[in-house]
């Protein structure tokens, strides 16, 4: 076997490996994003002369409600957040004060840094506590649960309001009934489970492993979800993410010297017969 035969099986060999390598090692570092939960259609388009379909996520309805300040807020009044919703009544004993003290710790874990004394950072993240026994419930009440548990008013709303408004927003905007983990009662709408919204309102997460308040590790979760969303590039901007990852001009260029190579050789070995 001649030189230039061993060559020609050296690079056909380091090529396709090189090429392989590169992209497992990139691939490695990607992140997978909570997915979007709730499909309503699949749309037909055609651009360009191509066919292709088009899926579009339920967006969540807003609502207007009162928070524990008095104030009426509704859930388009969030801009450029992630929100974080959970059920609760004031007057619970049993799971909501966990359900609030897991909130209070994701509350926690947004806080901004420089300061000896860190302060929740409100620009991030929205958390959303609904009443589901807003008769009850009136704003002087939410105020004391407020307070009885330390809850940061800037970037945390318990919510009132009319008991049909929030059972509608729960069962058909959030459609909390369609989970069958969720385990929500029409009735009395009493769950574990946290909904998380991206900042277009559409419901996501994992089909795996839904958020629930109770547990620590599925609160990391959550934790770890929200922050990924937040550096969620807008699909109608040009994203940098994914042209950072398929940029291997490094690559080429170790393939351009050693095909450069192989051809001095090619032409070395005919110049000497």
């Amino acid at each position: 076997m001649n030189n230039k035969s061993i060559l020609t099986i050296c690079l056909t060999i380091l090529i396709p490996i090189s090429c392989y390598l590169a992209l497992k090692y990139f691939s490695d570092g990607t992140v997978i994003l909570p997915r979007n939960l709730l499909l309503e259609d699949v749309v037909k388009k055609e651009k360009n002369g191509k066919t292709f379909y088009d899926s579009i996520w339920h967006k969540t309805a807003n609502f207007k409600l009162v928070n524990q300040l008095g104030d009426t807020v509704s859930l388009y009044d969030i801009k450029n957040k992630t929100i974080v919703i959970d059920l609760f009544f004031t007057h619970c004993a049993s799971i909501c004060p966990r359900l609030t003290r897991s909130m209070k710790t994701l509350q926690g874990s947004f806080k901004t840094g420089g300061e000896s004394r860190l302060k929740v950072d409100t620009s991030v993240v929205q958390f959303i506590s609904l009443s589901i026994d807003p008769e009850s419930d009136s704003v002087p009440q939410l105020r004391m649960y407020a307070d009885k548990f330390g809850i940061n008013p800037d970037n945390w709303w318990l919510l009132t309001g009319n008991r049909d408004s929030i059972y509608n927003f729960i069962f058909e905007a959030l459609k909390l009934g369609d989970f069958k983990d969720a385990k929500v009662d029409p009735t009395f709408a009493h769950t574990d489970r946290f909904v998380l919204l991206d900042k277009n309102y559409i419901m996501r997460g994992r089909l795996d492993a839904p958020y629930n308040g109770l547990d620590s590790i599925s609160m990391s979760v959550l934790a770890r979800d929200i922050g990924l969303l937040m550096m969620e590039k807008d699909k109608k901007k040009p994203s940098t993410i994914f042209t950072a990852i398929i940029d291997l001009s490094w690559l080429w260029l170790i393939i351009a010297i050693c095909i450069s190579g192989f051809m001095w050789l090619l032409s070395k070995n005919r110049s000497k017969s």
